[in-house]
């Protein structure tokens, strides 16, 4: 439950949502999505108010990596019919229509992604970090003007959490990417050039800003409840127990 949560996303912002389990993180991105409703409050999605618009709208314009979602893709479902298929804003093909375009675009997204050669495989067979990355590129495939990631490293091996971190970094960079905000429980997962930080714990805001000033060890600690080291190298975060 979210508990008087103020926050601003400017356009060319990329934000990380970092909090211990039930911070209320995963509810938060959902009301981002369009995809719940506050009970109380104002929510403005991409210039519109939540509730004074039809959200089937507004849902195309948004791009969303979520556990749900992977939850929801059918495993016999390929690979490119997972990312291509996010143009008509469905899980798992069934009528609907696509162009070598819309193909060519997949593919392009697959191998940002670093998984081109798993195209054609089915996604029940991919290990759960190659889920992560098809879902990623699903994310991108209307080239939306708000991405939403929650917890794309979780399960990922060390090399491949680095290498989809840096995958994240070069998307973070480039000026015609979309708004980006990436949920997760850990500060090493923290891409660099990242550069807002949205501390959350019960519900509430511990801290909101640029990352340099707002990610501090007094405001980790404060989040997870315990005294924790904080230290910075090469743009990446790293956190111990004191």
């Amino acid at each position: 439950m979210l508990d008087a949560v103020h926050w601003n996303v400017d356009v060319d912002e990329r934000w990380v949502i970092l909090g211990p389990n039930g911070a209320g993180k995963t509810t938060l991105l959902q009301i981002a999505a369009a995809q719940m409703f506050p009970t109380s409050g104002r929510v403005h999605i991409l210039g519109q108010r939540l509730g004074a618009f039809d959200v089937t709208e507004i849902r195309p314009r948004i791009g969303v990596s979520s556990a749900a979602l992977a939850g929801r893709v059918p495993p016999t479902e390929t690979v490119i019919d997972v990312v291509v298929s996010a143009g008509y804003g469905v899980v798992g093909r069934w009528r609907e229509s696509y162009d070598e375009l819309d193909f060519d675009r997949a593919r392009d997204l697959l191998a940002a992604m670093g998984i081109s050669k798993l195209a054609d495989r089915l996604y029940g067979t991919l290990s759960e970090g190659e889920r992560k990355r098809a879902l990623a590129a699903r994310a991108l495939m209307t080239d939306p003007e708000l991405l939403l990631l929650d917890e794309p490293a979780a399960g990922l091996d060390l090399a491949g959490r680095e290498d989809l971190l840096a995958r994240l970094s070069v998307l973070a960079i480039d000026p015609f990417a979309p708004t980006t905000v990436l949920v997760t429980h850990h500060v090493e997962e923290i891409p660099a050039a990242f550069s807002h930080v949205l501390l959350m714990r019960g519900g509430r805001v511990v801290g909101a800003g640029p990352m340099a000033q707002t990610l501090t060890e007094e405001a980790l600690s404060d989040t997870f409840g315990m005294a924790l080291k904080l230290e910075s190298r090469a743009g990446r975060f790293f956190a111990f127990a004191r």
